[in-house]
């Protein structure tokens, strides 16, 4: 998988690793674009909005193709859900809502062939391996995925050291909103019941040598010290790029 050794690189040498989050709206050139602009990787969500199949799993092999890493956030974190997204040639995946290490293992059981997980392969993710003997799928496509868990409640920031610790987690990640409407701050990312959270969640993933994913003012978080960032969901961001051009024209002096 030489998208998500590509974002491995990225992220093991602490570069600037930018990407977007897609939620409203995925249509195939949304790939062609982020790779244009210059993005490091996009997440197709699925937790919030039907894709549809066909077009998921033509948004993975676009990126397959190209070696740009196209991750998925399934709806739900059960097994047979992370399998679908692998199965759909996904070369990671934002798990939502992750609480505890046992619900991690039970997503990444999806991931992995047995006997380390339960995965039934199929569908466009058998084109990652050369053939499929156990030894291919291990080496050349489990060795590399990209697992993100979400930190999104009380209950997870508790369990962000022993989760961060998981051998299959490449980064830490967050949910900043849900996070802090679960902390009874939302939304108010400058509370301090927010700040400190996301420093232990951050504090968490550094201890066991991983970086942390974050969304948002990619600007401020950059100063933060933050390097692994989703910068913009694109829909919003060409709704706030439409809005500011339009405002400007119209404050213009008229001939």
């Amino acid at each position: 998988m030489q998208s998500a050794i590509n974002l491995k690189q990225k992220l093991d040498a602490r570069q600037l690793t930018l990407g977007a989050l897609i939620t409203n709206h995925l249509w195939l050139e949304m790939i062609e674009i982020a790779q244009y602009a210059g993005l490091d990787y996009v997440i197709v969500d699925l937790e919030h909005t039907d894709h549809g199949g066909p077009l998921v799993t033509d948004a993975c092999r676009l990126g397959r193709m190209t070696d740009f890493p196209v991750l998925v956030r399934p709806a739900r974190t059960d097994r047979e859900s992370v399998r679908l997204a692998s199965d759909a040639g996904a070369c990671g995946v934002l798990l939502p809502m992750i609480e505890s290490v046992e619900q991690l293992d039970e997503a990444c059981s999806g991931l992995l062939m047995p006997p380390r997980g339960e995965r039934r392969p199929g569908g466009h993710g058998n084109w990652w391996p050369n053939d499929y003997n156990y030894e291919s799928w291990r080496d050349q496509v489990e060795a590399h995925w990209i697992v993100l868990p979400q930190i999104e409640s009380p209950t997870g920031l508790a369990n962000a050291p022993a989760i961060a610790q998981h051998p299959m987690v490449t980064a830490m990640a967050v949910g900043p909103y849900d996070l802090s409407a679960r902390l009874g701050v939302c939304w108010k990312p400058d509370d301090v019941k927010m700040r400190e959270a996301l420093g232990k969640i951050r504090e968490a993933g550094e201890a066991a040598g991983k970086t942390m994913w974050m969304i948002g003012d990619a600007a401020a978080l950059t100063k933060q010290g933050y390097h692994f960032l989703c910068v913009a969901e694109p829909s919003m961001f060409l709704r706030a790029a439409l809005k500011g051009l339009v405002t400007s024209l119209r404050d213009m002096p008229t001939a």
